[in-house]
């Protein structure tokens, strides 16, 4: 039987490395809900990584593009997130979250990982939803993150060591019971982001 999920929005087979405990289509996108629990991170401190969140992912072949979705998160605890991800192996991998902060504030969170995991706040957004976008220039990947789908905000700059990635989404909830991400209005572009930090 043929487990793949194809979203008319995408020119990605994907399928679940990592499953859900729910998961919808929706008009506008995918509705993806984690367990308790769940996580992706391999703590610098040496403790045994946690790899359990849900994780939909799939090849996207070769060449430069850009990936965006409108990210909608029902926050119950704190780092609950929803993420656009990034996954070479269990080593090596990057994720750009809209996440729940301990001060219980909304936040851009990016997570580089190459072996152990590289932590790093972005801003605070007012209110639940917030848009994510990670693009491939070449070797390297590069995050942003909106407010309103128009204006891009330089988040993180990076590369996994040369490895192959598939590209993917995340769900989380590290401290709770669990918690629904939507992932809406996908976009797809096989182009070269033209600047990094101007904002488009």
């Amino acid at each position: 039987m043929d487990d793949t999920l194809k979203l008319a929005e995408l020119p990605i087979p994907l399928s679940w490395s990592t499953p859900p405990a729910a998961w919808y289509r929706i008009d506008t996108g995918l509705r993806i809900e984690a367990g308790p629990v769940t996580d992706l991170f391999a703590d610098p401190s040496g403790n045994t990584p946690t790899l359990n969140a849900p994780r939909l992912q799939g090849p996207v072949g070769a060449g430069d593009f850009q990936l965006s979705a409108r990210v909608t998160v029902g926050f119950g605890g704190t780092y609950d997130a929803g993420a656009l991800l990034v996954w070479a192996d269990r080593n090596h991998w990057a994720k750009l979250c809209f996440e729940l902060s301990p001060q219980g504030l909304p936040m851009i969170v990016s997570v580089v990982t190459r072996g152990r995991s590289d932590d790093a706040n972005g801003f605070t957004v007012d209110g639940g939803s917030a848009w994510l976008r990670v693009s491939r220039l070449g070797p390297a990947y590069a995050f942003h993150a909106s407010i309103d789908g128009l204006l891009w905000h330089f988040v993180r700059y990076f590369d996994l060591e040369g490895r192959p990635a598939e590209l993917g989404f995340v769900a989380q909830s590290p401290t709770r019971q669990g918690c629904a991400v939507t992932f809406e209005h996908l976009s797809f572009w096989p182009e070269r982001l033209a600047d990094l930090r101007d904002g488009t």
